[in-house]
């Protein structure tokens, strides 16, 4: 029976009608990925209440007060004297200032509307909104190296992955919020311009790389990571002007708005992070120059001028880094920032900067960190890197290069899982994409197979076999033939590309893998239950491990549910019930809740930008309790914020920080040693513990008066009753302890009247001492 004939007209017709389908498909598909991307956020929100997370998120939505009520202007020449008391900080010259910016224009856009939120209900959703914004990211980018199908799939698993969730969550307010959008959206544009070598994407690059330097530090891995993969690819022979395109505007635009913002300003081209990028930028120029001359000279003058320019481009580069050597051997970093220091060398921060070391973040994340935070994609990743092979391109080597690299450093620093996510939700979507790809090609041709009435057969092991071979021996016979033919010399190039394509389809059509129905419909519902248990990981972590917010706490018991309120407790006594210019002193981890929640001056806080200043609050919490309240009271402190858990169990106290702070403070002072603080190299607080440390400052705020409540003193986060149980303080006064003792506040007592006897003694002994020593003691000594 013949077949029904179709015309062009139709079958390009229902070729339309299907790429219209199929293109409303995807928008409603990647639509449907923004809402859960949004929606599976705000578990914070349902299960506690609109609130700010954590600690730096308090700063930022303080900084974002003041800008929408004061303005820009005001905000870039703010100084803000409640902070590093007496030294001060000037804001808009030390802050990234992009998700200030970014929430302030939300705010302003939406009460132009007459929608009138608040900065903080603004603050609390920027997070969610922007994470569906990386998962459309993630689709460009995907889609720009492996086609639509990896792409959905990669932005469906970035939209849950609990990596980004831990950092994305409704209230966590912290410079990641946009800058993994801007990250991978400057990704998504230089693999788009290195794909159609347009200027137009090329200067949108760069300035979605401006936006990322003024969002977030992390701006460094950009520009050093595409400078790699320039090099790898003029390095395996893949240089092209569409490489130059993508790479030289960002260099020159992005280094030249990169100075534009103040906290980077001079480093864009001062420091050594930065210099990769200045080497690659010669380095393709030198190629870029040999390909040209190339071109317009024979291969006898090419040798001879290639040998002039690789002379004088070893030249400009011996050049370049002599001048970069002299500039970087000045700098006792040679030109590198701390944390950067720590990444290349992950002892650098233990050695010499025990203040970075002392966050937890800055550790060395554990195997079952990387299970908790990227679940089954551990498992997809080698597929998805085996398919960016087949074949290799552009866009398919750097998504391997970004892969490699952010494990690594995911390998150093726990904070850094965050750039690992897009990386591994690309390859395991690219993976997924080619197994779908796979199983359903499987599936429909054995469904055709099985209600096609023409015979077949059976004896091959592959019905594909049968057909491509035909189609092959046709197209083979054809490629004999067409070489007895005299094609004119204009269209001998068509001619051969066309006998190039006839020869490569076969090739390709003998790659493709047909599996039997069973398998095909198995690995397809393997697929799916894998899938189910990603998604329910990844809302159980939403909901449990990172919704909560780090200032009201909660546990479960036999009771049932107990809420732990005693920051916002604390601050709001502090608030009510002191005066206005009063200062605070406690460890720099609660300086910005302090100075955001309770409006009172810290002596230093979370930016941790002077390290002499914090060793010396570490000092005092060091010292005993007279020295410590001498150095107090040269800082003008008033009140003393301790934080304790032994009575609930609340690990992260000050009593589990304390050697980071006798460390910061002997790294300055030198008369704080650790080992003065030890028991046989272990850090004890009950009767096995050494004196220095029963009668140091932190150790009798955090347990003075603790024996009251339950007469033994029995520390729950240590785990066994404390040593020095009954004393007294004499400098000190306790003000106010909340509710589950989790705070508590002091008081520095002021200086006692002297008795005239006392006085004349006390005059006669200082003035002997004084003449003994001939100059007047140290109070932080």
């Amino acid at each position: 029976m013949a077949e029904p004939e179709v015309s062009p007209a139709a079958a390009s017709g229902g070729g339309r009608l299907r790429n219209a389908f199929g293109g409303v498909l995807c928008a409603i598909t990647l639509l449907l990925i923004g809402v859960v991307a949004f929606s599976i956020r705000l578990f914070s929100v349902i299960k506690y209440e609109s609130v700010i997370h954590e600690f730096d998120p308090y700063f930022n939505f303080r900084v974002t007060q003041f800008l929408s009520k004061n303005g820009i202007y005001e905000f870039w020449n703010w100084f803000d004297d409640r902070t590093w008391y007496p030294l001060g900080r000037v804001i808009g010259g030390t802050v990234y200032p992009g998700l200030t910016l970014t929430a302030g224009t939300i705010w302003w856009l939406l009460n132009s509307l007459n929608i009138p939120l608040s900065v903080e209900t603004v603050c609390v959703f920027t997070a969610p909104i922007f994470s569906a914004n990386a998962s459309w990211a993630t689709y460009l980018l995907t889609k720009e190296a492996k086609g639509t199908g990896a792409g959905l799939m990669a932005a469906a698993i970035l939209a849950m992955v609990p990596s980004y969730i831990s950092r994305s969550v409704a209230g966590s307010y912290d410079n990641e919020a946009v800058a993994i959008f801007a990250l991978i959206f400057t990704f998504y544009l230089y693999v788009k311009t290195l794909n159609t070598g347009s200027l137009f994407y090329a200067t949108l690059n760069a300035l979605s790389y401006f936006y990322m330097v003024c969002s977030w530090g992390g701006y460094t891995f950009i520009i050093n990571l595409i400078p790699m993969h320039v090099l790898l690819c003029i390095v395996t022979g893949r240089y092209s002007s569409r490489l130059y395109i993508a790479y030289a505007p960002l260099v020159i635009l992005g280094t030249l708005l990169a100075a534009l913002v103040p906290v980077v300003g001079f480093n864009a081209v001062m420091t050594s992070e930065h210099f990769a990028s200045f080497l690659v930028f010669i380095i393709l120029h030198v190629v870029a120059l040999v390909y040209y001359i190339k071109g317009l000279l024979t291969p006898r003058l090419f040798k001879v001028a290639m040998t002039l320019v690789i002379s004088v481009g070893l030249a400009v580069c011996f050049a370049v880094v002599a001048i970069l050597v002299a500039l970087v051997a000045s700098s006792p970093t040679k030109g590198w920032s701390g944390r950067s220091l720590s990444l290349l060398d992950p002892t650098y921060a233990s050695k010499y900067i025990p203040i970075i070391a002392s966050v937890s973040e800055h550790q060395p994340p554990t195997w079952p960190s990387y299970f908790m935070d990227i679940n089954v994609l551990a498992f997809l990743i080698p597929a998805g890197i085996i398919s960016c092979f087949l074949p290799l391109s552009d866009a398919s080597s750097f998504m391997v290069l970004y892969l490699v690299t952010a494990v690594y450093f995911s390998g150093v620093m726990v904070r850094l899982m965050l750039v690992l996510a897009p990386a591994a939700c690309i390859l395991s979507g690219i993976a997924l994409s080619e197994v779908f790809s796979v199983l359903t090609r499987s599936i429909k041709f054995q469904l055709s197979k099985f209600f096609d009435d023409s015979p077949t057969s059976s004896g091959d092991s592959s019905p594909e076999s049968s057909t491509n071979s035909t189609k092959n021996e046709n197209r083979n016979e054809k490629s004999e033939t067409a070489p007895k033919e005299k094609p004119s010399k204009k269209n001998r190039k068509k001619e051969k590309e066309l006998a190039e394509s006839v020869t490569v389809k076969p090739k390709k059509e003998k790659r493709l893998l047909v599996l039997p129905f069973e398998l095909s419909v198995m690995g397809i519902l393997l697929l799916i239950v894998l899938g189910g248990f990603y998604v329910v990981h990844c809302v159980w972590a939403a909901a449990e491990a990172y919704s909560a917010p780090s200032i009201v706490l909660t546990s479960r018991s036999r009771d049932g549910l107990h809420v732990f309120d005693d920051f916002r407790e604390a601050y709001a006594w502090l608030s009510h019930n002191t005066d206005v210019d009063d200062k605070v002193a406690s460890w720099w981890d609660y300086g910005y809740q302090t100075t955001a929640m309770a409006n009172r001056t810290v002596i230093v806080d979370n930016n941790t930008w002077n390290n002499t200043h914090i060793a010396t609050v570490g000092t005092a919490m060091s010292s005993p309790e007279k020295a410590a309240w001498e150095i107090f009271n040269s800082l003008d402190v008033k009140y003393v914020l301790v934080v304790f858990g032994g009575l609930v169990g609340y690990p992260s106290d000050d009593i589990n920080k304390f050697l980071w702070m006798v460390r910061i403070g002997g790294g300055v002072f030198p008369h704080i040693k650790e080992p003065d603080y030890l028991r046989d190299g272990q850090y004890r607080v009950d009767a096995q513990a050494t004196p220095t440390m029963l009668n140091c400052l932190m150790y009798k705020l955090c347990y003075y008066r603790f024996v009251e409540t339950d007469g033994k003193g029995f520390d729950r986060v240590r785990g066994y009753e404390i040593g020095k149980k009954h004393f007294k303080l004499t400098h000190f006064e306790e003000v106010f302890t909340t509710h589950h003792w989790m705070v508590r506040l002091y008081k520095l007592k002021p200086q006692k009247n002297r008795v005239r006897g006392k006085l004349k003694k006390s005059k006669s002994a200082k003035t002997s001492s004084t003449l003994a020593t001939g100059q007047k003691k140290n109070p932080w000594q």
